[in-house]
């Protein structure tokens, strides 16, 4: 026992020793496990400084607040107000309520709200940036969002129209002066606000009571026991109010903050998650070189005495110290990185909270980067001590070309293939047509997708080595053609297939990634184009049910300030068990008439009797183009051909569209309902001017101008299309992780064959091929790996995208960003290539003398 202990130590020590002795092949071997643990730690960084950052500015409840006292009923009066603030211990109390009224002189009929806030000390949640705070009646002060959309500042005045109590269809204007701009740290005040005093709110807006309460108490004071008093003075006035902690609430109020951010976390580790997998691939594979150069050392080993479950465990270990260096090194940098991060947002003008030093959490990551890379050892590790003892009398170099395929990885491949195919058959046996209305997103289908994916991707992995040859065949073409250089490259690569295969794979799936993104965005932004062409047809929509004068439409088309404008008018019909919207809006003339699709027939110019239909009206009246419609006109009823029906709903909320004479006869009146218009040019400052221009244009014109609504659709289209760029430079931002990955495995690959084939390089400078000619064909053989993921990837990545598109948002068209796609793998074959060039240096500096050494 102690003999086999004994020996089990000195084969182990042999091999720590050998890790020792060469350590920069530790830092290549688990190079891809570093920048693993490196993104998973510094992901956990991120989510720290998120956290602190949303705590420290999106509280709405100051830190100075002993006691938060809630009321529903808005019923905390003036009395009990004073009753508190006289109780012993009270140091201070803030009362605050809620309100807010239209403001007039504007169509669009923007919106105030109202926020009571004592303005001053250690309970005041703004901050005065100009002017001063209210101290009187009739004043009030706006926060940056209210300064900037009303153009307001201090000395304006503004009118706000209030409901009167005493009769509901009417107002009251109030009129108000600003006194001062505030800036307020909470989420909520992203919308327009006004601040004041309780009292002066209460006085404004005509409410009977305060709903919260804010209370300071005084140094060493009992905090309990002031809440007890409280709900003494509140149980017959307020008996519903709620005294609690200011603890209490500043926690809940971190909790909602934060919940925001959750989703983007949880998203993000399901991608980290696949770039462990990508880095765990590369670690095999780069192991599995590592023990091929190595094979004439164990194989003395076995030649002495060493057992093969020694050798296993040597090697194991082995990869275990290698993955806990790579992991520490990765958590480092990591952690440095994150505590960088705060003074350069501030430099740039953001203000950042550091993060702390989760040392539990960086445990698991270096435990984890352990484990990967012990999971990544282990197969290498055991194909290496099958080593037989008379290996040590052959040459290491010839020994990766001598392993043969198991009979039975084509079969498991091809039943994973099979497998995965089966399930996106049952997919598309109930796919739902494009335009279909009714049709809800099914999780349940969308995570078959998923499985089916992964089931591909394992079959890629298994069937590898067998498609590298049919696929170098296409993909080596261009390089056979320069030459020698081109030709060795591409005999070298198709001469090692598994290796091929073990990089490839990994690059097809930072590329698969990657093109599955640009797929489902340019999808996802295709849907959003057909959305927002009727969902925001133009930047401005002006109505009035009484009709607008001829003469403001030719002003509005004659200001230099606007362009595109279109007159219209609706009407609201019954047709059949329907209420219907008619509109003779020329849908051909909008700006968005591309992105405006069609189920069925096409858009064109609509003749006396012709008719276009929204999807859901088709679907009511069940007709399709070439049918007829009949509806009810001023003498009779009219009948109409379906022209097109669209696949979506239609323009200004009609579902019919006629030609004027059609809507004429139907009974409309001969003065246009609705006005759409562009500003002449892009950006927010031409887009305010046009607004400016159109108010003023309606209030010269119109006699009741407070009487129309003014919409920006345009607003909707910014968020919208931010959204989605947003959304699209996340998901490439996160699948670029997985990339970066896939660029290490081809560097780490490409040195490690490069110190492998010493002697063959060697061998073919003396048989006259000069440095350049060397560095140029292990550069190529580089770039090789990155075309051949490239392609796999590709296959693999841009049917999964589409299936996935169509599943989750059925209308959503299928585009192909053939330029994208294309930008992607020429990027990604010249990174591969520029990854090699290390290793190329290298083997350049080979002499033909090195032909007669040996690798090890």
């Amino acid at each position: 026992m102690t003999t086999s202990v004994t020996w089990r130590a000195s084969v182990l020590g042999s091999q720590l020793a050998e890790l020792l002795r060469r350590p920069a092949r530790t830092l290549t071997t688990g190079s891809s496990v570093l920048v693993a643990a490196f993104v998973v730690f510094a992901t956990v960084m991120a989510q720290q400084i998120t956290e602190n950052t949303a705590r420290a500015h999106f509280r709405g409840t100051p830190a100075a607040v002993s006691l938060v006292v809630t009321d529903t009923d808005a019923s905390i009066g003036g009395a009990a107000l004073r009753r508190i603030r006289a109780l012993p211990g009270v140091a201070e109390v803030a009362a605050r309520a809620d309100a807010g009224a239209p403001v007039s002189g504007g169509l669009s009929q923007n919106y105030l709200h109202l926020r009571a806030d004592p303005g001053t000390g250690p309970l005041s949640r703004v901050r005065l940036v100009e002017g001063s705070y209210p101290d009187g009646p009739g004043r009030i002060a706006v926060n940056r969002p209210a300064a900037e959309e009303l153009r307001l500042a201090p000395g304006r005045r503004i009118t706000l129209l209030f409901p009167d109590p005493r009769n509901p269809e009417k107002t009251i204007r109030s009129t108000l002066t600003v006194t001062g701009v505030v800036s307020a740290a909470t989420n909520a005040d992203r919308d327009a606000a006004g601040y004041a005093t309780g009292q002066n709110i209460l006085r404004v807006a005509a409410l009977s009571g305060y709903s919260r309460l804010d209370v300071r108490a005084v140094n060493g004071a009992d905090s309990q026991e002031i809440a007890r008093r409280v709900r003494d003075v509140l149980r017959t006035p307020s008996p519903h109010a709620l005294v609690r902690s200011g603890d209490t609430i500043r926690a809940a109020e971190a909790r909602a903050a934060l919940a925001q951010y959750r989703e983007i976390f949880q998203l993000i580790a399901v991608f980290l998650a696949v770039a462990v997998g990508a880095a765990a691939l590369v670690a095999t594979s780069a192991f599995r070189i590592v023990f091929a150069q190595r094979l004439r050392q164990l194989a003395l080993l076995r030649a002495i005495g060493a057992q093969r479950r020694q050798l296993v465990t040597a090697l194991v270990a082995e990869g275990a110290l290698a993955g806990a260096t790579a992991g520490t090194l990765g958590v480092l940098a990591a952690w440095g990185a994150g505590h960088l991060a705060p003074p350069a947002a501030r430099a740039a003008g953001q203000d950042l909270a550091a993060p702390g030093l989760p040392v539990a959490q960086a445990a698991l990551v270096i435990a984890g980067a352990a484990l990967v890379t012990v999971g990544a050892v282990l197969a290498p590790a055991r194909s290496a001590s099958r080593v037989p003892p008379l290996q040590a009398l052959r040459a290491a170099a010839t020994v990766t070309a001598e392993h043969r395929l198991h009979p039975a990885r084509p079969a498991t491949g091809l039943f994973l293939a099979v497998t995965a195919l089966g399930l996106v058959a049952l997919l598309l046996s109930d796919l739902p047509r494009p335009g279909a209305g009714g049709y809800e997103r099914d999780v349940t289908a969308l995570l078959v997708t998923v499985a089916s994916a992964a089931l591909a991707f394992l079959a890629l992995i298994t069937l590898g080595p067998l498609l590298v040859r049919p696929v170098l065949a296409v993909a080596g073409w261009p390089l056979r053609k320069l030459g020698t250089t081109g030709r060795l490259a591409v005999g070298v690569v198709g001469g090692a297939p598994r290796r091929a295969a073990a990089v490839s794979v990994v690059v097809a799936l930072g590329v698969a990634l990657v093109g599955g993104a640009l797929v489902a965005v340019a999808c996802l932004g295709g849907y959003t184009d057909r959305k927002l062409a009727v969902e925001a047809p133009a930047d401005f929509r002006v109505t009035d049910a009484e009709g607008f004068p001829p003469a403001l439409v030719r002003r509005l088309a004659a200001s230099p300030r606007l362009s595109d404008v279109l007159a219209y008018r609706t009407l609201d019909i019954t047709v059949g068990p329907t209420e219907q919207t008619v509109s003779d809006l020329d849908l051909r003339a909008l700006p968005t008439a591309r992105d405006i699709g069609t189920a069925t027939g096409s858009l064109r110019a609509l003749r006396p009797g012709e008719v276009v239909v929204a999807a859901v009206s088709a679907d009511d009246l069940g007709v399709r183009a070439g049918d007829t419609v009949s509806v009810p006109a001023a003498h009779g009823r009219l009948r109409l051909t379906v022209a097109a029906t669209l696949a979506g709903d239609g323009p200004v909320g009609a579902g019919l569209f006629v030609t004027p004479a059609d809507l004429g006869r139907l009974g409309a009146a001969d003065r246009p309902t609705g006005i759409l218009a562009d500003a002449s040019s892009d950006g927010l400052a031409a887009r305010g001017e046009a607004r400016r221009a159109l108010e003023a244009a309606v209030a010269a014109q119109v006699p009741d101008a407070d009487a129309a609504g003014l919409d920006v659709p345009a607003e909707l289209r910014d968020v919208t299309l931010g959204d989605i760029r947003l959304v699209g430079t996340v998901a490439l931002g996160l699948v670029g992780l997985t990339v970066l990955i896939a660029v290490v495995g081809v560097v780490t690959t490409t040195s490690l064959t490069a110190v492998e084939r010493t002697r063959e390089f060697g061998l073919l400078r003396a048989l006259g091929l000069g440095r350049g000619a060397l560095r140029r064909t292990v550069a190529a053989e580089a770039a090789l790996y990155g075309a051949l993921g490239g392609i796999l990837g590709l296959a693999l990545g841009v049917p999964y995208a589409w299936l996935a598109v169509r599943l989750a948002v059925a209308p959503a068209p299928l585009l192909l960003p053939a330029g994208r796609l294309l930008a992607v793998f020429a990027t990604l074959t010249a990174v591969a290539a520029l990854a090699g060039l290390l290793p190329a240096r290298r083997a350049g500096r080979a002499t033909p003398m090195a032909a007669l050494g040996d690798t090890d």
